[in-house]
């Protein structure tokens, strides 16, 4: 033991003595300093480089900000020319060397910058933060979309499903972790701590959340389940204060009733599919008696659609909340079976989402989120996306070769019965 402290402190010694004094760090600018990370400066006081340039970051303004991310864009570019004599060379050579050459060239420096600012403790956090504050440049530099390529990039491999933990959230959870899960949720507004105790407490309740070992303390997504013995057709009667409780091991059904992203700096990282996968391979072990999982889901862009159908009455009725259920309902499904966006896919980001994940569309519901903001954004319809476990890789197939949306009969036949009704005369 002790030869072992003392080589150790021979090489701590060694390379302090190489290590770049504090008040040179601070003298030289985030661009010097970026450039002496990516040297052999960098190999050997990588650590103290970086966190010189996380913190001259942090103190920086919008301009500079920007200055920062126009400077790691250009300067840090790839050399498009040299890039294409190397892949001229190994396409006609095909050795080791000419690939290891090409794919060296072929990666933008900027990528090394950034892994080597993840060195230090709590700099992956810090990096999220900064994708975060890019993408707030993006829409007036649309040049920057380069350097976020590299972010998302590089943020796929640091947030991959190996690194990822599965946490169960409880009223035991340590307040600090509550607070932000109060705080992220996005989908069902959490008024109070009372609100909080009955999302989380009761034995037909769970939470579930991902978070990555070097953000312990900071959720990246989580799931709120409700345990029912029927398929839920209002939100109101999931989140009801004086629903009757029942025992987990009663209930046949787990709701999916709320997902929520909760770092804006991961945005274009998807995490729910494998959540709600691994959330429903952990409730089939703890609960083997559900048969059901499903979800009770926002249809968030219904209403700026029928804004669209200027001229169908039944469509204007449903936006002035003088329609019929039914009515609300066949448009509701119309929509969801039918709207597509610019690349043929359903026009519902939620709908993309779950139909992507392998589920198929059940049922939709009438008044079944009377807030403010289920009025708002689908005049209060839901609707119900079913994960059938036997199905999930043929929908999920269906879905993304383009052949079919998965769909029950029930939700068909009421998209089929939509019927715009113009004004006469």
């Amino acid at each position: 033991m002790v030869q072992n402290s003392f080589l150790g402190d021979i090489l701590t010694t060694l390379f302090e003595r190489r290590r770049v004094p504090v008040w040179q760090v601070q003298q030289r600018s985030i661009e010097e300093l970026c450039n002496a990370l990516l040297t052999e400066e960098g190999e050997v006081s990588g650590i103290s480089l970086a966190k010189s340039i996380l913190e001259k970051y942090r103190s920086f303004d919008d301009g500079e900000k920007l200055a920062f991310f126009q400077f790691i864009n250009n300067a840090l570019e790839i050399d498009a020319e040299l890039v294409c004599g190397l892949a001229e060379t190994y396409s006609k050579q095909r050795t080791p060397k000419d690939y290891r050459a090409l794919t060296t060239a072929a990666e933008p420096k900027r990528q090394e910058l950034l892994r080597r600012l993840n060195q230090s403790t709590g700099a992956t956090a810090e990096l999220v933060a900064m994708r975060l504050d890019l993408l707030g440049f993006l829409g007036d530099n649309p040049d920057l979309h380069r350097t976020d390529l590299d972010f998302v990039h590089l943020l796929r491999s640091w947030f991959n499903r190996g690194f990822l933990v599965l946490r169960q959230i409880s009223w035991e959870t340590p307040a600090s972790i509550l607070e932000k899960i109060v705080e992220y949720e996005a989908v069902h507004a959490i008024n109070d701590w009372d609100d909080l105790r009955r999302r989380l407490y009761p034995p037909d309740r769970r939470c579930f959340s991902y978070f990555h070992p070097t953000m312990p303390d900071e959720p990246l997504i989580f799931v709120e389940v409700a345990l029912t013995q029927s398929i839920p057709d209002s939100i109101q009667r999931v989140l009801s204060e004086d629903r009757t409780q029942v025992a987990a091991m009663d209930t046949s059904v787990a709701v999916f009733y709320s997902i929520s992203n909760c770092q804006k700096g991961l945005q274009g990282i998807s995490f729910g599919n494998l959540l709600i996968k691994q959330v429903v391979d952990e409730l089939r072990v703890e609960l083997p008696q559900l048969k059901t999982f499903v979800t009770l889901s926002p249809i968030p862009g219904l209403n700026r659609w029928l804004e669209g159908q200027s001229e169908d009455l039944n469509a204007q009725a449903v936006l002035a909340g003088t329609a019929a259920d039914e009515t609300v309902e066949q448009l509701a499904a119309h929509y969801l079976l039918s709207a597509q966006n610019t690349r043929g896919e359903p026009l519902d980001p939620v709908a993309r989402f779950h139909l992507g994940n392998g589920a198929l569309i059940h049922a939709v519901h009438a008044n079944a989120d009377v807030t403010e903001n289920g009025r708002r954004q689908s005049s209060g319809a839901m609707v119900n996306y079913l994960y059938d476990l036997k199905q999930i890789e043929k929908n999920h197939e269906l879905f993304v070769r383009g052949e079919a949306i998965p769909t029950s009969r029930a939700l068909r036949s009421k998209s089929d019965a939509a019927r715009p009704v113009a004004a006469s005369g």
